[in-house]
């Protein structure tokens, strides 16, 4: 696939840099965190919700 070897690293992040400023760079982290975050309680909550869903086929099946 694609091999970004340590000068296209830096090159990306200093253009990074350039576009978002040094103060600006922390609080997009803490959001992509965040979304991160909230990203894996929905998946958990989306497997959750599909355990729920087969037991309660279940118990209706056995009744």
């Amino acid at each position: 696939m694609f091999g970004l070897g340590t000068q296209e690293l830096l090159l990306i992040a200093l253009i990074v840099l350039l576009l978002f400023g040094a103060k600006r760079i922390p609080e997009l982290m803490k959001g992509l965190g965040q979304g991160v975050k909230s990203f894996k309680e929905g998946m958990k909550e989306g497997k959750d919700d599909n355990q729920k869903m087969k037991d309660d086929s279940k118990e209706e099946k056995l009744d």
